[in-house]
């Protein structure tokens, strides 16, 4: 799939290829609420196919879709992943932790720029992601200062840096334990023990230390691993989220 078009980002320095889906608005008229994918050049074809299959079976409500991506695969030069999605620095990504400027570049570039060019929904704010992908989803989450109100994690790393997120989730609600949010979790039966295992601990904390307000929706699938979950847990992650039955 290629770029809808490129938008530079003076929060980071970067270009990013921006990719959007959106409804057609003389059969579904605006406002949308709008979802942005993490991994846009690797991971938007499977989130729109996801989408389009829930939509034609009335699973799910019209949403816009945008992807962002780096036109760049994942490891290849310009991919700047490991410097966006991460919320601490560590030795694994020498430019890791940059997560604080990406998450500022969505909110005061990308998002006006899409509500300048589509009708969406100014209250209902989707992000979602995969893998590492999905901490940056986390870190949106406990955040202090939220923009976003649903989040989509499917197998989020949480090992980052000695599970980092599971402290910051836990200062977060000693700082404030309300949370109004819409929350899904997702990840394969067969991914490793580490992705499983990091994410029943989450799940746990999440029970333990609840948050008022946030919902949480849980979900493992079936001979699924972390490379052929992905349309699976976007799938049901939006319908959770957006679907007849979600919160609003």
């Amino acid at each position: 799939m290629k770029p809808t078009r490129t938008l530079y980002s003076p929060e980071t320095g970067t270009e990013y290829a921006i990719y959007v889906s959106a409804p057609d608005a003389a059969l579904a008229p605006g406002p949308w609420p709008a979802v942005l994918f993490m991994d846009g050049d690797d991971q938007f074809s499977e989130a729109v196919a996801a989408y389009r299959g829930l939509y034609k079976v009335g699973g799910v409500r019209p949403l816009l879709l945008a992807g962002v991506g780096y036109g760049s695969s994942y490891t290849h030069p310009g991919n700047r992943r490991g410097r966006d999605y991460t919320p601490t620095a560590h030795g694994h990504e020498p430019a890791s932790g940059g997560s604080e400027r990406f998450l500022r570049f969505l909110q005061h570039t990308l998002w006006p720029e899409l509500e300048r060019r589509y009708p969406i929904h100014g209250d209902l704010r989707g992000i979602a992601g995969h893998s590492l992908g999905s901490l940056l989803v986390l870190h949106a989450l406990f955040r202090e200062s939220r923009f976003f109100t649903h989040f989509l994690a499917s197998a989020p790393s949480i090992w980052w840096d000695e599970r980092r997120i599971l402290r910051l989730a836990h200062e977060r609600r000693e700082r404030n334990a309300t949370l109004p949010a819409q929350l899904f979790l997702g990840v394969g039966e067969d991914d490793t023990s580490s992705m499983t295992g990091d994410l029943e601990l989450l799940e746990r904390q999440l029970v333990a230390d609840s948050f008022q307000g946030l919902r949480v929706v849980s979900q493992r699938f079936p001979d699924r691993d972390h490379y052929n979950v992905l349309r699976d847990a976007f799938r049901s992650g939006l319908a959770a989220l957006f679907g007849p039955d979600a919160c609003a």
